[in-house]
């Protein structure tokens, strides 16, 4: 059996116009192209492409692999991160067909099964789009998500993984390209889809390395969004924040004019800030998630503070 460095959680641009009606719709610029020459130069043997709810990044990237010898040894897989009728993520390892989003949990959950799939849950106690206490019904989970820059959310993963008995995996969520590869796990296993979903059915995957996103990659995924979605972001704004719409729409601005202003490294440690004492509160504490879930900032800051 070989050792497979493995990329288990990763977007590239094909992910865009897939996320949630409540997300802005370009999720990632990484390029089919960035992607395989990364996860090259990082000496990776496989990865599984899990763009929300669509498998055409995955096809793309095995058929740009397939027209170029120099990435042979590189193996791609299916994998699709879906979204459930509440919000909440579920990542399926090895479907041959995409399974749509909108479903209950326990309809995505049948969808993997009748596919021999995989089921796992990625960021299981994040603030926004966590499977939670039903991650305990999937066959791995991700204790540790390099965006849970909260920290204790991959406490939380880790601790719940032990007590229920799951196998846990590493993702880096990878949505720019400097995060592709900052987890990787190390699957016992030969080089193909059939093989890989039995050792992982079979507990025979370990985490090698973890790592968190920097603030500066951060905010480089969030420019993009910003870049990209202006629109959407000031209709957001008009339905769900209307009294706020000036503040936000003079932050917006002044992020345009300069995305580089210290200024955002201070919004960033302030966010950081209330989502540890937030995420303390529902992971350790057992207040209720459902005002992230609501998304109401104002409800947010009052949990935080």
């Amino acid at each position: 059996m070989e050792q497979l460095r493995t990329e288990l959680h990763c977007h590239n641009e094909f992910s865009n116009f897939h996320v949630g009606k409540l997300d802005a719709p370009y999720d990632c610029n990484i390029t089919i192209q960035e992607q395989i020459e990364k996860s090259y130069q990082l000496g990776l043997d496989s990865l599984f492409v899990t763009n929300h709810n669509t498998l055409d990044g995955y096809r793309e990237l095995l058929n740009y692999k397939n027209d170029h010898e120099k990435f042979k040894n590189i193996q791609i897989y299916p994998a699709e991160e879906i979204s459930t009728n509440d919000g909440s993520h579920i990542i399926a390892y090895g479907i041959s067909e995409p399974i749509k989003a909108g479903l209950s949990f326990e309809e995505i959950l049948d969808e993997i099964k009748k596919q021999d799939a995989i089921s796992s849950a990625p960021h299981p106690f994040s603030l926004l789009d966590a499977l939670r206490d039903k991650a305990q019904n999937c066959d791995l989970i991700e204790v540790f998500n390099s965006n849970n820059v909260d920290v204790l959310a991959n406490t939380k993963a880790t601790i719940f993984a032990q007590e229920h008995n799951i196998t846990g995996v590493a993702g880096s969520d990878s949505h720019v390209l400097s995060t592709l590869g900052r987890c990787v796990n190390v699957i016992e296993s030969e080089n193909n889809l059939d093989s890989i979903l039995s050792a992982m059915k079979h507990k025979k995957i370990s985490i090698q390395q973890t790592g968190y996103a920097t603030a500066k990659e951060t905010i480089d995924h969030l420019r993009y969004k910003i870049d990209n979605s202006t629109e959407f972001i000031h209709d957001y704004m008009t339905q769900f924040y209307p009294k706020s719409k000036k503040i936000f729409s003079l932050l917006l601005e002044l992020f345009e004019r300069n995305p580089n202003s210290y200024l955002w490294i201070l919004f960033y440690k302030f966010a950081i800030f209330a989502m540890k004492r937030i995420s303390r509160k529902i992971n350790f504490q057992d207040y209720d998630p459902f005002p992230m879930k609501d998304r109401n900032i104002g409800s947010m800051l009052k949990m935080a503070f």
